[in-house]
């Protein structure tokens, strides 16, 4: 008890004993920074707990703006963490760079005389065909020839059964060598007849009895000649030949098969001559004139061009439309072209009044919109245009809408996004500047 009595009072001395730990000057407060803040709280504490009691007063305004820096440093890192992308400041853009030209590169509008074109496209056929026919009946002997296969003109293509026909003619030659010896008979009789009569032993009735039957025997025999004639051409008609050079291109019957009078045999062409037929609108018909040449292309053939001419054109219309169909003959030595291709090509027309024009490089398409970039006070305009037919191999095309006498024009490939910038053009240097850089 008396120990427990010593310990109290002991305890109670010594913290009666400790002095306070004084508190900083206000002046060392508002300087201090905010990390000695926690450190001096920390120490009063333990202070406090040593000393049994005792403790150090913090300012309450430093404990606030402590608070509110830490507040706003994590509003900050948190937003850095949201948006690390997002830069404090916005750094200014910097000038694109002009687009850089040189002088070949512009070409100006002005007034030309060029030639037009026509678009048009059509079928090709050979302007030489036959369908042979038979022209008497009987069973078909002889075809050798079949699909691709040439022939010459007059060269046996098909033979029909001969028999019928050869006995026919022999019948009928038969026939005009006795209506020959009828008509001997007849001739010797009235010259016997035209003695008597003369010597007055007959009338001249019975010398015009046999008079008649002169005549009669005389027409009997040129009938006989005719009927004659008619079996030789049917004989000679049982063998087809090829009217013309060609190509076969359909065989129609096979070696065995009966025919009758008119049935078709074999379709010859020649395509050493071909025909385009195309329709023209009807509105340009007045331009388009015998003679004039035509250029066109076939699928297959890659860039090789074709050429002909306008041979015929149709006095009417086609049913149905207001196109007028023109003829346009197209020599093909080499027979590379075939009946039934497709052609597409341009009608050159003849040569117009001087009209504004436009190199055909400047003009670009987008989605079937024409436009050309133009170049004003030093920037790229993207202008759309209306532009005439376009001729292939022809430098300029005519410009209907979008542009004026003068207006310079890119021709160069500057790409699609290039509307809006600027543009510079760079002059060539002069002999002199070059011969002063050299001499350098």
């Amino acid at each position: 008890m008396n120990s427990s009595a010593n310990q109290s009072s002991m305890r109670y001395e010594t913290g009666a004993a400790v002095t306070p730990f004084p508190g900083r000057p206000a002046e060392s407060r508002q300087a201090a920074p905010l990390q000695e803040v926690a450190p001096a709280a920390r120490q009063g504490a333990a202070d406090e707990h040593q000393g049994g009691g005792s403790f150090t007063r913090i300012d309450p305004m430093k404990t606030l703006i402590a608070v509110a820096v830490i507040a706003v440093l994590g509003v900050g890192t948190w937003a850095l963490m949201r948006n690390p992308s997002t830069p404090a400041e916005a750094a200014p853009m910097a000038a694109a760079a002009p687009v850089e030209l040189a002088a070949v590169d512009i070409a100006t509008v002005e007034s030309r005389v060029i030639s037009r074109a026509l678009p048009l496209s059509g079928s090709i056929a050979p302007f030489v065909q036959a369908t042979l026919k038979s022209k008497v009946g009987g069973e078909v002997e002889q075809l050798k020839l079949r699909e691709g296969q040439d022939v010459r003109e007059g060269e046996v293509i098909a033979r029909v059964d001969t028999r019928n026909l050869q006995a026919q003619y022999d019948r009928e030659e038969a026939a005009v060598d006795k209506a020959r010896a009828d008509l001997d008979l007849a001739r010797l009789n009235r010259d016997k007849n035209r003695q008597l009569l003369d010597q007055k032993f007959i009338s001249q009735n019975t010398f015009e009895q046999t008079e008649s039957a002169y005549a009669g025997s005389v027409a009997s025999f040129k009938l006989a000649e005719a009927q004659a004639r008619v079996a030789k051409i049917n004989l000679e008609d049982a063998v087809i030949r090829a009217p013309f050079s060609g190509t076969i291109a359909k065989r129609l019957v096979q070696p065995g098969e009966k025919v009758s009078p008119d049935s078709a045999i074999v379709t010859l062409v020649d395509l050493k001559q071909m025909v385009l037929e195309a329709a023209v609108p009807s509105a340009e018909i007045p331009s388009v004139r015998v003679g004039q040449k035509v250029r066109f292309r076939v699928g297959g053939f890659g860039d090789r061009t074709f050429e002909g001419e306008v041979q015929r054109i149709n006095p009417v219309t086609a049913d149905n439309s207001r196109a007028i169909m023109i003829y346009i003959a197209v020599p093909n030595p080499d027979s590379a072209l075939k009946g039934g291709m497709f052609a597409q090509g341009s009608l050159i027309l003849s040569s117009m009044q001087p009209v504004l024009a436009v190199s055909q490089r400047a003009v670009r398409d987008d989605a079937g919109v024409s436009y050309v970039y133009v170049l004003r006070d030093e920037k790229i305009v993207r202008t759309p245009v209306k532009v005439g037919p376009r001729s292939e191999g022809e430098t300029f095309v005519e410009v209907r809408e979008g542009l004026r006498a003068g207006d310079q024009v890119i021709v160069a490939d500057i790409g699609d996004d290039k509307a809006g910038a600027v543009a510079r053009v760079r002059k060539l240097e002069t002999t002199a500047a070059k011969t002063e850089i050299a001499s350098n």
